[in-house]
């Protein structure tokens, strides 16, 4: 049988061609023993277009936006399919008509028109902007180079997925202390606009001089009555204020490195940047990505500016001809376990390994760290609150007490 195929060589070239072949699983087979990645084998005379559940995925609204969940999944079946046997384009196929949402089916139909049309899969994903991240085009543009895409592609995934974890971890640890915040806010507003001024009335009623406790309450809520919207105006111009010195460089450089240096949060902002560098290193060097172009791309990755600017001064540094390890010597944004094992693993020649066991113990610390801190955290917002809603009661009954000796 005769088959038309569309291949990648390992220079990144794309290459049309005709081969015989008994079936296109062995066509394929045979491909990639050459260092070839199929992108299309098609019988001679057969349509290769996207298939028409791929086209018809691309209509509707999309509601739901394109999350990293459904790139992670994406690349992770993508890989599946590839090593397996199954060509690019059919494989592009499929996962744009499993996506679970019309705009992760959209734009991986997108991709794959643009992989028949005759582009590299590494420039397709990357046509779609930050969608599919830097670390994910770079593995595969190295993919494509090496014949390794299904390998590449689950690098990627593993990498969404490790990132993903870190996220969820640091957003649990926030999540209980910020809802105990608002609950605590809620009460004392509806206790002080509500609860307190029919509490006055009925006091003022018995004619009896007000204990001190209660007449505090009474001062506080009257203040809150009067100036509670100027309050508001105030907190509003302070976020607005925050927030334009934000948006420019030097703020946000100081904000980053303030939240380095809180006591406890610091810790798990520092905990999470290392283990994130340090996987996003390690999934990179090992597929072959070089240090110079893995330092880049890590960079990019990390939210805090002041690290971000950290690892991309070292990538310059690395350029100029210094080691890594002498590169990362001022990074205090980093735990100091990261530059030691870096110096280790350059002398070993086992960079990616180093790196490897350096992501698992911070992120083995940053569980820790977290758990502890929610533990900290659950009683203090407990006591912040029972101690707002207690002293409300206790200047209530002292009122009632007080009536009741001078009736």
């Amino acid at each position: 049988m005769t088959f038309s195929v569309t291949a990648i060589d390992a220079q990144g070239t794309r290459r049309m061609f005709t081969r015989e072949a008994a079936s296109a699983d062995a066509l394929r087979a045979a491909l990639k023993g050459e260092g070839l990645v199929v992108i299309a084998a098609v019988p001679s005379g057969t349509a290769s277009d996207v298939s028409s559940s791929a086209r018809s995925a691309v209509g509707g609204f999309g509601l739901r936006p394109m999350t990293a969940f459904d790139v992670e999944m994406g690349l992770r079946q993508l890989s599946a399919m590839l090593k397996s046997g199954v060509a690019l384009l059919a494989a592009l196929e499929t996962v744009a008509d499993q996506a679970s949402s019309v705009r992760a089916r959209r734009t991986w139909s997108r991709v794959a028109k643009r992989v028949m049309s005759g582009s590299p899969f590494a420039q397709a994903l990357e046509a779609e902007g930050r969608r599919f991240g830097e670390i994910a085009i770079r593995l595969a543009e190295v993919g494509e180079r090496s014949g390794e895409l299904e390998h590449a592609l689950r690098r990627a995934a593993d990498q969404l997925e490790s990132r993903r974890a870190l996220r969820m971890a640091v957003v649990n640890a926030l999540v209980y202390p910020i809802l105990a915040v608002v609950m605590a806010v809620a009460v004392s507003t509806y206790l002080v606009l509500a609860v307190i001024p029919k509490l006055a009335d009925f006091l003022r009623a018995g004619g009896a001089a007000l204990p001190a406790v209660t007449q505090a309450l009474m001062d506080v809520s009257g203040w809150i009555g009067a100036n509670g919207l100027k309050a508001l105006g105030a907190l509003a111009l302070a976020v607005a204020a925050w927030w334009v010195v934000r948006l420019a460089g030097k703020g946000r450089d100081l904000e980053d490195a303030f939240l380095l240096r809180l006591p406890v949060t610091g810790r798990i902002l520092r905990l999470s940047n290392t283990a994130l560098f340090a996987r996003a290193m390690q999934i990179m060097t090992e597929s072959g990505v070089t240090l110079i172009d893995a330092l880049a791309t890590a960079g990019r990755l990390l939210a805090n500016r002041r690290c971000r600017r950290r690892v991309l001064a070292a990538r310059e540094r690395v350029v100029r001809g210094e080691t890594l390890a002498a590169a990362l010597r001022d990074a205090r944004e980093f735990l100091p376990m990261l530059r030691r094992m870096v110096a280790v693993g350059e002398v070993t020649g086992a960079l990616p390994e180093t790196f490897g066991e350096t992501a698992r113990f911070h992120e083995m610390l940053l569980a820790v760290a977290v758990k502890r801190f929610g533990m900290l955290i659950e009683p203090v917002m407990i006591v912040i609150t029972g101690g707002i809603v207690g002293f409300v009661y206790v200047a209530f009954f002292v009122a009632l007490f007080a009536i009741a000796g001078t009736a």
